[in-house]
């Protein structure tokens, strides 16, 4: 008889931990699916401003390699000014449920493997895409180096709004610095690389969107979150 009760005590503590495991698994997937839905927003966002971004640069190499490029300083400068801003195109994951799973061992706890390994793969190229907007950084600051050779400051300046907005100036237009063919060479190639990279982003985060509305559709069949 003690024996057996002794059993039945463990039966009883081993279903209250499993069934706490259950509801800590069904939690953490919940908090996990509502960070990966706002990252979706987020994503598609980023292909929009991403977009605009690149018809943005196409037309600096346009009208700075024109015949006469001062006929649209107007235009240039507002480009201009606008290819190094990276508030719109940047992405910066909600991932602090991600993180405690990776960083607590609770990732133990979603006991199904196509899942488990589903969530991991997101996660891995989400990271990637991190990694490529770091070299971007880079890629901006060299942009920013060579810009002021045919760019004025001070145009610049009195572009920016209130809220640090770029904007279209009135009036006379603005002139533009007397750059050397060198100069423009190397514009170019830094621009060059900024739009090949804007790009290769831009096919990412689609990629990055599609596997989330995957992982997204996977969760919910298995949790019933909506």
């Amino acid at each position: 008889m003690l024996f057996l009760a002794v059993f039945c005590g463990f039966l009883a503590e081993y279903q209250l931990e499993h069934k706490i495991e259950k509801d800590r698994e069904k939690q953490f997937i919940r908090s996990l699916f509502y960070d990966i839905k706002a990252d979706t927003a987020s994503f598609k966002r980023i292909l929009i401003a991403r977009t605009i971004r690149e018809t943005s640069q196409d037309s600096i190499l346009l009208l700075l390699n024109s015949v006469d490029p001062s006929e649209y300083s107007k235009e240039l400068y507002f480009h201009a000014v606008a290819a190094a801003r990276t508030l719109t195109i940047r992405l910066i994951p909600n991932d602090g449920t991600m993180q405690q799973l990776k960083n607590s061992g609770a990732f133990r706890l979603i006991r199904n493997r196509a899942i488990a390994d589903s969530i991991a793969k997101y996660d891995v190229f989400t990271r990637s895409v991190l990694r490529q907007g770091e070299v971007e950084e880079t890629l901006i600051h060299d942009y920013r180096s060579i810009a002021p050779r045919i760019f004025n400051a001070l145009v610049f300046d009195k572009m920016l709004d209130a809220d640090n907005n770029p904007r279209r100036l009135k009036g006379e237009s603005p002139a533009l610095l007397p750059f050397e063919k060198k100069d423009l060479d190397f514009y170019n190639y830094k621009l060059f690389g900024m739009k090949a990279l804007n790009k290769a982003i831009r096919r990412d985060i689609k990629l990055l969107l599609l596997q989330a509305e995957n992982l997204l559709s996977l969760l919910n069949k298995k949790y019933h979150l909506e």
